[in-house]
């Protein structure tokens, strides 16, 4: 029977000397998912990252691809990494980088769809540095997707891309996702993940955290927000409302984070100040920020004090 896990991580630590940077590490991911790996700097993303390339062995634990060792899944090309430190070859354009790597897998994707896939039409006789920060990333993908990998690691693929460039990595990235494909990605921005990952994977000072759909992480805290027209007179003691615990100003717009969102809104009301009313739950960017609030720093410290 074929083992339907992509990835497993069973009990995998990893120290840099005295600081711990991956603490009892227990994760599945099932083939076919696209999974967001969600943690503050110094969680330990990278470096889960790097164990489940191959690039580090854990000190303690076991990680496994498709049911053999990372290294092993890699050689039978199986898994795809676009890596943040990866840089692209002077002097070679597009369409020679592709070929090259497509030449490296016995059965690699069509010149032509990976070149639609990647959303690199009309690029692919440009030189590589005179790339934009957007398209070197969409070439990264094409490399990483070249071989048609059963597993895909992206490791904050958008960092250097604008708004556009970003949107259409993801058109591209769910394109690939689609066809079947598994795939983890690290990001640092939260509405990528609530917007394309089947899941999300929140890891604070090594240890995770949360696991669940993006849906289930929101409804983890009992955060709400409730936003207003700025009052008038200003926004002094709206943060003195009953449960409120915290105040965004955008625009000409006050947003309350409540715990009690009918207090908060009863109080408004009785202060007159309840103009524009809206009242939504918590997003994902509010769950994440709750959650590694309540466990980052702790954890941090724990395993710096190991």
């Amino acid at each position: 029977m074929q083992n339907t896990d992509a990835v497993r991580f069973r009990g995998v630590s990893f120290r840099y000397g005295q600081v711990r940077a991956v603490s009892d590490l227990d994760l599945t991911i099932g083939r076919g998912q696209t999974v967001a790996l969600l943690g503050p700097n110094g969680a330990g993303k990278s470096t889960s990252i790097a164990m489940m390339l191959g690039l580090l062995a854990p000190d303690t634990g076991r990680v496994e691809l498709f049911g053999t060792s990372p290294n092993a899944a890699s050689t039978a090309g199986k898994v795809g990494a676009m890596l943040q430190e990866t840089e692209l070859l002077p002097r070679v354009t597009v369409a020679e980088l592709l070929g090259f790597v497509r030449g490296l897998y016995p059965n690699p994707m069509p010149f032509d769809e990976l070149v639609r896939l990647a959303d690199l039409d009309g690029l692919t006789g440009r030189r590589l540095e005179k790339l934009s920060g957007g398209q070197s990333q969409r070439v990264k993908f094409a490399a990483a997707i070249a071989g048609r990998p059963e597993l895909l690691v992206l490791d904050e693929p958008t960092a250097a891309m604008d708004v556009e460039s970003r949107h259409g990595f993801w058109r591209a990235m769910r394109r690939y996702a689609r066809a079947g494909h598994t795939v983890l990605f690290s990001t640092h921005y939260v509405e990528e993940a609530d917007e394309s990952a089947d899941r999300v994977v929140v890891i604070a000072g090594g240890r995770l955290i949360a696991d669940g759909t993006p849906a289930a992480i929101r409804r983890s805290v009992a955060t709400h927000n409730v936003g207003i027209a700025v009052p008038a007179n200003g926004t002094a003691g709206l943060d003195r409302l009953p449960a409120v615990t915290a105040v965004e100003i955008r625009g000409d717009r006050a947003y309350l984070a409540t715990d009690d969102a009918d207090a908060t809104v009863l109080a408004l009301a009785e202060s007159g100040l309840l103009r524009e009313l809206e009242v939504r739950g918590a997003r994902l960017e509010d769950a994440y920020l709750a959650l590694t609030a309540e466990h980052g720093t702790e954890a941090i410290l724990e395993g710096a004090q190991r």
